[in-house]
């Protein structure tokens, strides 16, 4: 599409010029009191973005110019290191330019645009190098598969056909009917972008160069109903185009005859008042002068023209109305190309509302349009050829993916258009939203897992296992060690049953990550809750808890995973191991405050299950000299009636804390040999041993080491709405 914008050397390898510099050209944006009819027909709706989101680069020529120049290796190096660096790709582009070596050229190009495919300037410069070199059938070559990458790019359209009209020999009967076909290749494809006016002209003036002025007449009536921002001017060229050629010569033999008919008609009515009032007037013996037949006066012509404007009046007032409703979003989009620079936020909001506009076009009911057009313009009544139009427009959804793929041209970086788009389309066609997550994932944002996750849920939700799992070995590949990515692919295996394949996929993560304890001990413990919850085999997710112990000591998780594991056992057997596990976490290098809150759990399994009076009363006796070892400032603790919303409030261990001594402060401390009567029989707050210690492991600042624990690897499940 046309660069606009201010001066700048823009992602597409061409210095873009200021709008302003089509001043002459651009319209002024409709008065609001214009009517909101819509225009008739659009373009044929054919596919607008490229098959399956995949193209082949031309391969590349023999190196025929021996060896390279001296810094290409240099800059091809630094450019593949790093291909994400747009700027070392250019640098290298840049570097062949200067060179002029058509081989350094060739391949720097064939590598830049397998990555950036949307840089449409660098497409028409590849063109432009391979016919410097006499290679016009290559040069051709590599149009087409620009335009298969970016079928929207009416520059690049343009600079194809013009690369034609310079190439073939216009003399063949073939060529002629070779650029029309390419010609209804670019309206079809790019006919409905806003900015497609260079190209509809493009083709009317071809036309008349032809000398079929009815051809040129039927491309011009094409792009009066669409809305594009030089309407105005195309309604301008139909009226001199037919002012200066007989309207039989422009119009089809069919609309001819019938304004021809009608015309003729009228010319009679006309001619009988009129001879009735000369024959009053006539002298006596006098006879009416004889009219030619066979032959339309110029009379006639005019009023055939009239009527042939009157019509199209109709269709034009219909399309500045559509044009209206577009304009201040289209104003609002000042980067229509594609570019690495981030887009602002302001940028991105007017895509989205432009999409969701354009979108709630399909369900509007049609005569809606036509009461708005009414009430805004009471000169312009609807007709019933404007309903018709109206109703064609509405529930055509070729407009909404046309802006779609303009919008994926200089968003094309951000993935929340591609997953609306995705979602646009799956209903409609499964195929097709697959292809465009194909366009997403495989050539625009290879480094971004979260689409390739949306991809593979896609695929799973469609029934295809055997490529989401593709989908997904082949992001991790491209970006190993990420958890969200391997833990995907176990669920993948789990949903579909196959319970085996899921614990090697943590197993081999858990092995994979010994070098980084946090992450071993993540693995281990999503590993162990598999081998537990649905594996049925305590023995092994112990083990594997265990092990990781070995080399986290430290990781407080780990060690409340495996205690939540033996409390979840048989309360009768379990109660050595409950404590074991106690006995552990206090003796591991955790904080004061983690191994207050074992010692809480250990004391509250006791009270709960305790065997004995006596093992109640040395659990106790031990917290209460662990209370001793961890000073003052955590005495309050004991109690366990802190206030729940402070501690609720609280996001770390100091915080809770510090809660913890102001509770302690304000009650007294009396040292006891026995423990408190039940708590049932009292009231909790009022305890000063260890019945109310429940509290403590409950509150939310704690749920991260139990099996609660929140870890968000639901990113891609559910893509933002």
């Amino acid at each position: 599409m046309a660069a606009e914008g201010s001066e700048d050397l823009s992602g597409n390898g061409e210095l873009e010029y200021s709008s302003a510099m089509e001043a002459t050209e651009t319209p002024l944006p409709p008065p609001m009191e214009m009517s909101e009819e819509n225009g008739g027909g659009t373009v044929a709706a054919e596919a607008v973005g490229p098959d399956s989101g995949t193209f082949s680069m031309p391969p590349t020529a023999e190196d025929e110019e021996g060896e390279l120049p001296a810094d290409f290796e240099r800059l091809w190096k630094a450019a593949h290191d790093n291909p994400q660096d747009f700027t070392s790709w250019t640098d290298l582009l840049q570097y062949c330019e200067q060179e002029s070596h058509m081989t350094a050229s060739r391949r720097a190009l064939v590598a830049f645009l397998a990555r950036y495919p949307l840089c449409y300037g660098y497409w028409k410069k590849f063109a432009d190098l391979e016919r410097r070199s006499g290679n016009n059938d290559k040069a051709e070559e590599v149009c087409v598969t620009g335009l298969k990458a970016i079928p929207l790019s009416v520059d690049l359209w343009i600079h194809y056909i013009n690369l034609l009209l310079g190439t073939l020999d216009m003399n063949l009967p073939e060529s002629p009917k070779h650029i029309r076909s390419v010609f209804e290749e670019a309206v079809s494809a790019a006919g409905l972008d806003f900015h497609s006016d260079r190209l509809w002209d493009l083709y009317v003036e071809w036309e008349k160069e032809q000398g079929d002025m009815r051809a040129a007449a039927a491309v011009l009536d094409r792009v009066l109903q669409l809305p594009t921002q030089l309407y105005s001017s195309h309604y301008d060229k139909f009226k001199a185009h037919l002012m200066e050629h007989e309207p039989k010569l422009v119009l089809t033999t069919e609309e001819y005859e019938e304004l021809r008919v009608l015309c003729r008609q009228s010319q009679k009515a006309e001619r009988a008042e009129q001879a009735q009032e000369e024959e009053e007037e006539r002298p006596p013996g006098e006879e009416e002068p004889a009219t030619p037949e066979g032959h339309d006066s110029e009379e006639l012509m005019q009023k055939i023209r009239e009527q042939v404007l009157a019509r199209r009046d109709k269709v034009y007032q219909q399309n500045e109305g559509e044009v209206r409703k577009r304009w201040h979003y289209e104003d609002a989009i000042k980067r229509p190309y594609f570019h690495v620079k981030p887009l602002d936020r302001v940028q991105l909001r007017a895509w989205h509302s432009y999409l969701d506009w354009e979108i709630a076009q399909l369900t509007k009911d049609p005569n809606e349009g036509n009461q708005e057009a009414q009430e805004g313009s009471e000169d312009t009544p609807p007709t019933e050829e404007a309903s018709e139009g109206n109703g064609a427009v509405a529930s055509d959804d070729h407009r909404v993916r046309v802006l779609f793929e303009r919008c994926l041209i200089a968003c094309a970086l951000y993935e929340e258009f591609w997953t609306r788009y995705g979602q646009y389309l799956e209903p409609q066609s499964s195929a097709e939203a697959r292809a465009v997550y194909r366009r997403a994932c495989e050539v625009h944002l290879t480094h971004k897992h979260t689409i390739h996750m949306q991809w593979a849920t896609f695929e799973e939700r469609h029934g295809d296992l055997a490529e989401a799992r593709r989908v997904l070995e082949a992001v991790e590949k491209t970006l190993p060690g990420l958890a969200v990515v391997r833990l995907r692919r176990a669920g993948l295996e789990r949903r579909a049953g196959r319970l085996d394949e899921s614990e090697a996929l943590l197993r081999e993560a858990v092995a994979e990550s010994k070098e980084k304890p946090p992450l071993h001990a993540f693995y281990s413990i999503k590993l162990a809750r598999l081998l537990l919850k649905l594996g049925k085999n305590p023995s092994k997710a112990r083990g594997v808890l265990q092990e990781a112990l070995e080399i986290s000591p430290d990781n407080g998780k780990l060690h409340m995973n495996l205690l939540e594991l033996e409390v979840a056992g048989d309360a009768r057997a379990s109660a050595e191991a409950v404590q074991d596990c106690v006995a552990r976490a206090l003796a591991a290098p955790l904080s004061p405050h983690t191994k207050l809150i074992f010692s809480q759990r250990g004391m509250q399994y006791a009270e709960d299950y305790g065997n004995s009076i006596q093992s109640v009363l040395t659990i106790y006796e031990q917290h209460q000299k662990l209370l001793k070892e961890l000073g003052p400032r955590k005495r309050g603790a004991e109690n366990g009636d802190e206030d729940a919303e402070k501690l609720s409030k609280a996001e770390d261990g100091s915080a809770a804390a510090a809660a913890a001594q102001q509770v302690a402060a304000s009650m007294p401390h009396v040292p006891m040999s026995t423990p408190p009567p039940s708590m049932i029989s009292g009231d909790v707050s009022s305890q000063g041993g260890y019945g109310g210690y429940g509290s403590w492991y409950q509150q939310s600042q704690y749920g991260n080491y139990g099996y609660q624990n929140t870890w968000n690897y639901n990113q891609g499940y559910y893509p933002p709405s």
